[in-house]
């Protein structure tokens, strides 16, 4: 329950709030969004429309793009049964996320979506989705986005994982064993739970942030907890914290490889992988100078980790953090570095 509490991304609507610095996610629901369409078409082109279309996104969060996939999922529909001169169906919405998380912000956010579906009832559901969540065979469609890379908990065994908050080119071979093994049974229990939620013949559309290189130390994917570990040794020098706290903070995250999962879908057996399509997010692709570009990245890594980062060292030092961090961000892109995220997209049928 600890580390339930300290994954919840930051709530409100602050300046720091992850709901005013969600746009790298609301760019890959956005890119993502064509795979979303041609999984519910697939789904449904039998012509053989429920009455009540039973969907759930899994790791919501809050802010504006909490109901954004849904509505692509409801205007797919729509747009199809207009096109094939159907009577649309009622839509049952489950929005998840851990008990935690800003749900009377997503709440507030439900009037005005209700104008303009109608059709629709929504509900919240908070609980792990490493856990059961819905009924036997209760939905027809499943999706998460930018949530299976956050694992149930931080993996045994990395008191050798020093001066290092998540895997790093230093981590030794232990460590990335301890973190790969973990998502592998993770994801494998993720889809055996979802196999008994989701109707045979049921989609799920998974999103996450993935790596490109087979190499879990590989640098693009390291970069940013890098230059955040190295914000943490910064106040560590200046005894503003101690070194054992660094070493004993490990972050619950892991990006997974094509490879991996395509091996986990198959082994787990319940699900069959109808497309996989991979593309990269460049954070760094706008006109503005490096200082405004980091300041930009740092606030998306600190409304994802604040939570996180309070819970282990306190609140004192969390503003000096980030200035630290922005300066080696800052420095970081002028020497001529791109800041990139590797995103995997999955579309899966139940068997």
């Amino acid at each position: 329950m600890v580390l339930e509490k300290s994954l919840s991304m930051t709530a409100g609507d602050s300046e720091c709030s992850y709901a005013n610095n969600s746009i790298l996610q609301r760019k890959v629901i956005v890119k993502s969004k064509p795979l979303l369409e041609e999984s519910v078409k697939n789904m449904l082109k039998n012509g053989i429309f429920p009455k009540c279309l039973r969907v759930a996104d899994l790791g919501c969060s809050s802010g504006p793009n909490t109901l954004l996939c849904m509505s692509n999922v409801i205007d797919t529909v729509h747009n199809l049964c207009k096109e094939n001169k159907y009577e649309p169906p009622e839509f049952q919405v489950y929005l998840n996320d851990l008990p935690d998380n800003d749900f009377n912000n997503v709440f507030k956010s439900i009037p005005s979506f209700l104008e303009k579906y109608g059709n629709c009832y929504i509900a919240g559901v908070a609980g792990s989705f490493y856990q059961r969540l819905f009924p036997t065979n209760s939905l027809n469609f499943v999706h998460s986005s930018y949530s299976l890379h956050w694992l149930s908990q931080v993996p045994k065994g990395l008191e050798c994982n020093k001066k290092s908050i998540l895997i790093s080119q230093s981590s030794p071979p232990q460590v990335v064993e301890a973190y790969s093994n973990q998502f592998n049974k993770d994801f494998s229990s993720f889809l055996r739970l979802r196999s008994q939620e989701v109707m045979s013949g049921g989609h799920m559309v998974l999103v996450y942030v993935g790596r490109s290189n087979p190499d879990p130390r590989s640098y693009d994917s390291c970069c940013l907890m890098d230059l955040l570990t190295n914000s943490l040794l910064h106040l560590a020098a200046q005894g503003k914290i101690k070194k054992d706290k660094i070493d004993s903070f490990n972050i619950p995250s892991y990006a997974p490889y094509e490879e991996e999962i395509k091996k986990i879908i198959q082994m787990e057996g319940s699900f069959s992988l109808e497309k996989l399509e991979t593309f990269e997010s460049d954070m760094t692709a706008i006109d503005k100078p490096f200082g405004d570009i980091a300041k930009l990245v740092v606030k998306t890594i600190r409304a994802v980790t604040e939570v996180m980062l309070v819970s282990h060292f306190g609140n004192s030092i969390i503003h000096h953090l980030f200035d630290i961090y922005i300066k080696h961000v800052t420095q970081y892109l002028s020497m001529g570095n791109t800041i990139k995220f590797f995103n995997i997209c999955l579309c899966l049928r139940k068997k």
